[in-house]
């Protein structure tokens, strides 16, 4: 008799699980939802989707596929740093490689006398041409090693 009775009463509330939803802006310019159409003026008649979304049907992630996804963004974030690194590596090699290069345009642009070695050991003072000629490679050299990208 029981069970009876529950599904008479299961039964008679299943029409009102799919019941209609309008939308209507009413004249004070409020939107309005409502199970009742709107006397004057018209409005939308909503659908209400009562099916589970496709959240609720996929399948729940099992522990290897978690760890899985796990290991995956440790390895990314690994290869970030290294990358970081590598880069910041670089950027004062390039530092060091510009620091250099100016020093040495310094030395010729001293107006200084300049000396150099010969094959033998001896030391021979720079004339005022191989001066110029070394002060032009030193500068090419500054501006290659300086530029910025």
């Amino acid at each position: 008799m029981k069970r009876l009775i529950l599904l008479a009463l299961a039964l008679a509330t299943a029409p009102l699980a799919s019941a209609q939803l309008y939308k209507y802006v009413d004249k004070d310019g409020k939107t309005v939802y409502s199970d009742q159409p709107p006397v004057a003026g018209d409005s939308k008649r909503l659908r209400l989707d009562t099916t589970p979304g496709p959240a609720a049907a996929a399948p729940a992630k099992s522990a290897l596929d978690k760890d899985k996804e796990l290991e995956k963004g440790r390895k990314e974030a690994r290869d970030q740093t290294k990358k970081g690194a590598d880069t910041a590596k670089a950027a004062q090699a390039a530092e060091e490689r510009c620091a250099n290069a100016r020093s040495n345009y310094a030395v010729f642009d001293q107006g200084t006398r300049i000396m150099k070695r010969t094959p033998s050991g001896e030391r021979v003072f720079l004339e005022e041409n191989e001066i110029a000629s070394e002060k032009a490679k030193a500068r090419a050299e500054m501006d290659e090693a300086c530029k910025k990208t």
